[in-house]
């Protein structure tokens, strides 16, 4: 009976020593349960954190990607489409439309007014060049404007041949600045599709 009795006590203290070897083992599961809940939570707001930035840097490329578009400013014209022809003489400056474009890259000329618009602030560079045939009462001429205001003058008069002049300026131009060429007063162009008399521009850099 005796006997018995200490077999038992050894079988709980067996039993006891298990189960308390089985709790410890459970706390520890309960804790790696809790750290790699941790990490999951952790993750997961990393995660959430590069989508931001990742729709943040996407955003900014579409901005730079706009932005460089807006840029690209250039363009090339030419007075006649089609054809020859004199034009002028005349009492007064008339505008000269450019309708023959060579390139326009941004839009920023508009062949139906002659008109340059500048769609940013920047410096920007033009030149126009002019031909007219020699004549001994007229002479070729042209003058470059900026909104209303007179820039420079291409003028060449020689009695017979060939007539050319040119001329070149860089404009600080502030968005919606207009800029343009008109033919000079008393003066004679002459056009064809040599294509003698151009406009051109382009932009320099942003400010």
């Amino acid at each position: 009976m005796s006997a018995s009795l200490a077999g038992l006590k050894v079988e709980v203290k067996y039993l006891q020593r298990e189960n308390e070897a089985q709790e410890v083992k459970m706390k520890e599961l309960e804790l790696q349960k809790t750290e790699l809940k941790q990490q999951y939570q952790a993750q997961a707001g990393e995660v959430i954190s590069i989508k931001a930035r990742a729709n943040i840097t996407e955003n900014q490329v579409e901005t730079l990607k706009r932005e460089g578009e807006v840029k690209r400013v250039a363009f090339s014209a030419s007075l006649l489409a089609s054809g020859s022809a004199d034009i002028g003489p005349f009492n007064a400056q008339m505008p000269l439309v450019f309708r023959h474009v060579v390139v326009n890259i941004g839009n920023a000329y508009n062949p139906n007014t002659g008109f340059f618009i500048a769609p940013v602030r920047g410096a920007y560079h033009f030149e126009f060049y002019i031909y007219g045939n020699g004549h001994p009462s007229y002479g070729s001429g042209a003058v470059l404007f900026k909104n209303g205001e007179h820039v420079f003058i291409a003028f060449e008069h020689q009695t017979a041949g060939g007539a050319n002049s040119s001329n070149g300026v860089t404009l600080l131009l502030e968005v919606g600045d207009v800029v343009f060429v008109r033919q000079w007063t008393n003066t004679r162009i002459h056009d064809s599709q040599n294509h003698h008399n151009t406009f051109s521009g382009h932009l320099l850099f942003t400010m």
